[in-house]
């Protein structure tokens, strides 16, 4: 009788948890999919008939370059967050509590403020004569001022900028649980630094490594605000595209259509990911 309790208990427990997942999470997706194979009315909405042509229309050229350079500006992005963010959570690990605390609240301080909001003070950065333009000019680097605004590099650094803490605090997640007495017991057994990184340290982060590559790599595939403001109309992103088709196109069967093409390829490297994190060749490192 008491585990029975215990069972309607913990089912109770869990009935808001299921009931949120159904009402915010399945029903949008499952409204999303059924809606990508409706036909577009002539004025706003859509048609309760069947087509497959939203998903025909992905395939023309222009949709596929489209694709194409989302996949090109998220593999960039993601490479330059790992430079940057992977030394910065190993090193972060290796810091005294107190300079911890205080590194962790500089990571915090960003995010109490709205990210177009930031974002609008690198428009200012990189405007023509701008505060970069100044400085450059002002150390004679240049003679003119630069046209780096709504530009790729623009929007390459907008994505660093936003997408960098992720990976810092996954890399940081790992390297603080680990038992830094194996690296000296690496070096106490003739490894060289580099040699102890690679075979204890590199192997102990992997992790957080891989848990920032996901959460730094999907999200920089629709940040269409990031093109939007940096790039202008020639930085175009998958998620510029269904913005376009939602507001100005009304097309919402074709908007449909490309969210799912775009959360399949998600999908799909999380379904990498969560392959190799869970393979027997990691495992077989620790």
């Amino acid at each position: 009788m008491v585990s029975k309790k215990k069972k309607s208990r913990s089912w109770l427990l869990l009935l808001p948890i299921y009931i949120f997942t159904l009402v915010f999470v399945a029903a949008p997706l499952i409204y999303m999919i059924v809606l990508s194979f409706m036909t577009r009315a002539e004025v706003w909405g859509f048609v309760p008939e069947f087509t497959l042509e939203n998903y025909k229309r992905i395939l023309e050229p222009l949709y596929l370059e489209i694709f194409a350079s989302s996949l090109k500006l998220a593999l960039c992005s993601t490479a330059l967050v790992v430079v940057f963010g992977y030394p910065f959570g190993y090193f972060m690990a290796q810091m005294s509590a107190r300079w911890k605390k205080r590194m962790m609240l500089l990571l915090m301080i960003p995010f109490w403020t709205s990210t177009l909001i930031r974002l609008n003070g690198w428009v200012i950065v990189f405007r023509s004569n701008g505060v970069l333009d100044q400085l450059l000019m002002a150390l004679h680097i240049t003679d003119k001022p630069l046209k780096l605004l709504f530009s790729y590099p623009a929007v390459l650094v907008g994505m660093v900028y936003v997408l960098t803490p992720f990976m810092i605090l996954s890399v940081y997640s790992s390297a603080e649980k680990m038992d830094w007495s194996l690296v000296e017991a690496a070096r106490d057994l003739g490894a060289s630094s580099i040699q102890a990184f690679w075979s204890v340290t590199f192997v102990h982060t992997l992790p957080g490594l891989l848990s920032g590559i996901i959460l730094t790599f999907i999200p920089s595939m629709g940040l269409f605000f990031v093109a939007g403001l940096l790039g202008g109309n020639k930085i175009v992103l998958v998620g510029n595209i269904i913005q376009e088709q939602m507001t100005k196109g009304r097309n919402l069967p074709f908007a449909a259509a490309l969210s799912v093409v775009l959360l399949l390829l998600t999908s799909l490297f999380i379904g990498i990911y969560r392959k190799i994190s869970h393979s027997g060749e990691l495992e077989g490192m620790y």
